[in-house]
């Protein structure tokens, strides 16, 4: 609710801004001049940094800086001055309206604060653990142990034909025996989204594909059309259209791939860390689930 309020209210403000800049009578020439002179850039900014207030209640530089981290790309990329005039105005809208929403504060505003403390709070942390694990020495240990040794991998290039009966299958198969192109049989028959590109499934490793398919294609030739293939997807006729031999990825080909899986294994090792290390009393006995549903706990 939070983003979305600043989504909205930037895009609003940024919008009005634009509507009474070109509104805006000419200034006499003096005016002018002296409102082209740019302001000497202050070299004293801190987050603290005080920008604006309302009804006494600071307004800082570091807040705006947060604010303007959580919105969506697309407004990121604004131009600064729009989004810095259109964040200023966001936070002064949130400022007023808070201060009024904290004098009819409910319970259920404060179990909402406090779960939404927790959440920032614990993310804040595990985002803390995950960059601090990606280093060069660990993205490198990472890959010596996937890739270090591993063996060129034999990766295939083929096509396919996937209908619902073992006897459309048949009937294909016998099409292209008797010189039907496959592509155009893919085109013609083929139920999945490779139909329309003539059921060309690109290059791959035997792994990525279910066994039967994968089977199948260990003993074909280049060229060869194989099938009716049965698999849990439904009955393929199989082109091999060629093979190839690839060596293990270069260190900057997966480094990306590589550093995710380390934030991955370090946010999970730092869950089960801490979880494990934590005194837990579960007092749930006799709590029917369903109450969840139950807004009426909650209050007004």
């Amino acid at each position: 609710m939070t983003r979305l309020f600043a989504s909205v209210a930037v895009l609003a403000l940024i919008g009005g801004a634009a509507m009474a800049e070109d509104a805006k009578t000419p200034a006499p020439a003096s005016d002018a001049a002296k409102a082209a002179t740019p302001a000497k850039p202050r070299t004293d900014l801190t987050a603290d940094t005080v920008v604006a207030t309302v009804n006494g209640k600071d307004i800082t530089l570091g807040q705006m800086i947060t604010v303007r981290d959580g919105l969506p790309a697309q407004y990121q990329s604004l131009p600064d001055d729009k989004l810095f005039e259109g964040v200023l105005q966001q936070l002064i809208q949130q400022t007023a309206l808070a201060e009024i929403g904290e004098k009819r504060m409910t319970h259920r505003d404060e179990i909402a604060l406090e779960v939404q403390k927790r959440a920032y709070l614990s993310g804040s942390l595990l985002n803390y653990t995950a960059d601090k694990a990606v280093t060069d020495e660990a993205v490198q240990k990472a890959y010596d142990t996937k890739y270090a040794k591993a063996e060129p991998t034999k990766e295939y290039h083929a096509a396919h034909i996937i209908v619902k009966t073992k006897e459309e299958a048949e009937k294909i198969k016998k099409e292209i025996d008797g010189g039907a192109k496959f592509a155009d049989e893919a085109k013609k028959y083929s139920t999945d989204g490779a139909a329309a590109n003539g059921g060309d499934l690109g290059w791959f490793k035997l792994a990525d594909m279910v066994k039967p398919f994968g089977d199948a294609l260990v003993g074909m030739k280049d060229g060869e059309v194989v099938g009716p293939i049965q698999t849990q997807y439904g009955w393929h006729v199989v082109e091999l259209i060629g093979t190839k031999m690839v060596d293990a990825p270069k260190l900057a080909d997966v480094r990306k791939k590589l550093e995710g899986d380390i934030r991955q294994q370090a946010v999970e090792k730092r869950v089960t860390d801490v979880v494990n290390a934590a005194k837990i009393d579960k007092m749930t006995q006799g709590i029917d689930p369903s109450v969840l549903k139950d807004q009426s706990i909650l209050g007004n």
